[in-house]
């Protein structure tokens, strides 16, 4: 069964773009792969990405409202009431008869005994299924008619700076004529397991209809650096004890370029400082953070005079590194 996408991020249909965003981000943190090491994790937070992927986009959401799990496959501007009725009219002959004929009488699909008028499936959808109508009356006779192309679908890894700031790919796709090659944009801001639509570079279509798309789903590769959660990016940031007890201003490399944290005096290994929006941008919202985990680090070698600072600090502090308090 198809996946409900509102049902994935836990929302109800009248969510708003900031629920359905903090959903997500909840959702993604759990589920990413890096921290949830259930087998399960990896493909919900497929499911997580495509369903926020859809539902924060304010068209391909309209679309997803007004035709469910075809919303990909309907052609723009097609009536959402007449697709509506031209599917429950398909399904009740399907149901009747067994699906459609390719017979030439009363029982070979809808004719005036069925609804009063024959009806012309092409027709009342303006061509949504590209002149099938189900194996039904195709253009110029009778029989299964045109049919579209199958969607693919193919991985690409990007880097984490690639996924910051966009980047470009030539990628290799067999084909029924031989291998093609495609330039594709891959935008800024995009996440682990996105999914990114190529219109019409799928699965070749018979006779006129539409070809197929191909759907290329990014994976975001290990960084020596950076690790990754849904939009928000960490990584570590040694200290040196002076500047984690004195408090001190450190610069550290983000993607985006070089940042400035402000170390609070009194600091230990592990405190989390955020940049606020330095993570992944995000083009219809809210960019993730920046998290600089904290790692004071001491010399493996001091000199004479850092081991008399060291010993006289030692006998004049009274703190207990092994105290709670």
């Amino acid at each position: 069964m198809a996946k409900d996408f509102y049902e994935v991020l836990g929302v109800s249909r009248d969510a708003d773009p900031d629920e359905i965003q903090r959903a997500y981000r909840k959702l993604a943190r759990q589920n990413h792969p890096d921290v949830n090491k259930d087998p399960g994790a990896e493909e919900r937070f497929k499911d997580i990405a495509e369903a926020y992927d859809v539902l924060s986009d304010p068209e391909l959401r309209r679309r997803y409202d007004a035709f469910g799990e075809d919303f990909r496959r309907v052609p723009p501007d097609t009536d959402p009431a007449a697709w509506r009725q031209s599917r429950t009219y398909a399904d009740a002959g399907a149901g009747a008869r067994g699906g459609w004929s390719s017979g030439a009488g009363p029982s070979a699909g809808f004719g005036a005994g069925d609804f009063g008028e024959e009806i012309d499936i092409e027709d009342l959808l303006g061509g949504i299924f590209g002149g099938r109508g189900r194996g039904g009356r195709a253009r110029g006779g009778w029989g299964p008619g045109p049919v579209p192309g199958s969607d693919h679908e193919a991985e690409v890894e990007v880097s984490v700076e690639e996924a910051y700031h966009g980047t470009e790919r030539s990628l290799t796709i067999s084909g029924p004529d031989g291998p093609r090659t495609l330039d594709v944009t891959i935008p800024a801001g995009v996440v682990d397991g996105q999914r990114i639509r190529l219109r019409g570079q799928g699965g070749p279509g018979s006779g006129s209809a539409a070809d197929g798309d191909l759907y290329l789903v990014v994976r975001i590769a290990a960084h020596p650096r950076y690790r990754v959660e849904g939009r928000d990016l960490h990584a570590l940031l040694p200290i040196a004890p002076w500047e984690a007890a004195l408090g001190a201003s450190v610069s550290i490399e983000t993607p985006g370029g070089t940042a400035t944290v402000k170390v609070p005096a009194g600091s230990s290994s592990h405190r989390r400082l955020r940049l606020k929006g330095r993570g992944l941008p995000h083009r219809r919202g809210d960019p993730g953070n920046f998290y600089a985990e904290l790692q004071v680090r001491v010399p493996k070698t001091l000199t004479d005079e850092e081991q008399r600072l060291f010993e006289e600090l030692a006998k004049v502090s009274g703190f207990d590194a092994r105290s709670r308090r």
